[in-house]
Parts: C-alpha cells; structure tokens; sequence
C-alpha cells in the first residue's frame, strides 16, 4: 500500500470571514512535509489563468502536487434548466483542474434542499425529504444523466470525477455506489469522506472502499463545526489496506481549534495510523 499524505485548504478556511489564502496553505503544506494539496474552490480568490498558474508554480516550487479539487455543485433539481446550470459550472471547473494539472475533482450528487438550512440538515444527520410529487429514483436518474454529460470533457482534459459520500443521495454507501456502477465510466470513482457516514461508520466505509481513488480524512480538533466524530484511524487504515488503496490521504481538519496547531496534530495523527 503506496499512500500519500495531502492537506486541503479546507482545514484552515471553514467558509467564514477572513477567507484564508491558498498560498498559506501551499506554503503550510510544504512546512509540514506532506506530498500534495486539495484545493477548495469557493476559497480560491479568482479564475483568472494567472492566479492559477501562480498556484501551480507556487507548488512546484514547494515540491508538491495539486493533487484535488473540490468544488460545489447540485444535480438534484427538477428542473432541467437548473441542472444544466451545474453541469456547465462543472465543466468549467474541469477546465480550471486541467488548467491548474490537477487530476480529479471532488463531486457532490446533489440534495432536495427541503431542509433549506445547513445547520438543520446536520441536525437531522444530512437526511432529508424529497421534494412533494418526485421520488428519491427521479434524483438518481437526474445526477446520473448530470454526470455523463460531463465525461467527454474529463477524458479530454484528463481530469477524473471522484464522487464523495456526502449529504443528499450519497449519504449511504448504497447511493455513491448507485452512481458510479450506473454511470460505468473510468472517469467516475468513489471519494471516501471519513467524517460523512453518521452511522455505522465502518462498516459503511468498508462497502465503498473497493470504488474509492482518493481519501479525505476529518479530524476534529477543539470540537467539530457542525458535529465530532471519533473515528479510529488505524482501523480505517486497515480497510483501505483490504483493497489494495494506493493514492492520497487528505486532511480535512473540521475542527474550532487553530489550525496553526489542530492541523500539524492532525498530520501527526495520521502519519502513525498509516504508518508514514
């Protein structure tokens, strides 16, 4: 088992004002001698091929790799207009990780937003209702269709879909992995959030772990944003030793704590369970 360590950008910046500089994470990175880095893109500052290729340089000058990035969109929508609209930010996005030579991007299915606000989704442990006169098959026949719409753009940029376990209809590991086997591309793989499964973590971890290419690790540190979750990170290691996973462990510290000190723990954390 050939695993990496990366940070994302998302353990130093949780959507709340200042919004902290990619730079600053790129540079912490480097300081804490991990391999790569996971962009966020709400925290990036611009589009603008510039700024990109100043990032790209900026790693390659810190020896590491861009190694993700995780974006932000819905396919959920009975609309077909709407939906359109989040394919094309999609692809848009597959040509900003192609612009920046990063290989896959984090992907969201897509939820009903009937529990409009996110604290109250969390309080509900991410599962909500779908909307009034559609069924949770009209939404996975929508995310589905959203998806092979975007293929023809990875295989021409090379940049690979991950589809993470996340809120909506990839809360289970029954949902990611009704996606990926429907969609059937290899530019669709699995993306393991250690944090997203509310229940019966281990077991749900382990019934996605044969699809997944790339990892993100929560960590806690001062107590969760919205929940803590303890997890046993040696135990995790050893369902991804199970099947072989070779790739990226990347940190998403998620924790109140500074992560001036709550990250460089969690890196520590994770060298000794992986045995780094």
């Amino acid at each position: 088992m050939s695993i990496q360590l990366g940070i994302s950008s998302y353990s130093y910046w949780h959507f709340k004002e200042p919004k902290i500089a990619i730079e600053h994470v790129i540079d912490e990175a480097a300081r804490l001698e991990v391999s790569g880095v996971e962009i966020l893109h709400r925290q990036m500052e611009s589009e603008d091929n510039g700024y990109l290729q100043s990032l790209k340089r900026r790693a390659f000058l810190n020896g590491l790799d861009l190694i993700c990035l995780s974006i932000h969109q819905d396919f959920v929508h009975p609309e077909a207009e709407l939906r359109q609209e989040h394919i094309d930010h999609t692809l848009r996005c597959i040509e900003l990780a192609y612009k920046l030579g990063i290989p896959c991007i984090r992907l969201n299915s897509g939820r009903w937003k009937t529990i409009p606000d996110f604290n109250d989704l969390m309080d509900a442990r991410g599962d909500e209702p779908p909307i009034p006169g559609y069924t949770e098959d009209d939404a996975f026949g929508w995310c589905i269709d959203s998806i092979q719409k975007c293929l023809d753009k990875c295989a021409e940029c090379g940049v690979t879909l991950a589809l993470e376990n996340h809120w909506g209809l990839t809360r289970t590991p029954e949902g990611v992995l009704r996606v990926i086997e429907a969609v059937n591309s290899p530019w669709l793989v699995g993306l393991m959030d250690t944090g997203n499964f509310r229940e019966d973590l281990y077991e749900n971890l382990e019934k996605m772990a044969e699809y997944v290419r790339f990892v993100q690790a929560k960590t806690y540190f001062g107590g969760g944003e919205w929940y803590t979750q303890e997890m046993d990170y040696k135990r995790i290691a050893g369902i991804l030793k199970a099947v072989n996973y070779s790739g990226y462990i990347s940190l998403e510290m998620e924790g109140k704590e500074d992560p001036a000190t709550a990250v460089p723990k969690s890196i520590a954390l994770l060298k000794e369970a992986f045995g780094l």
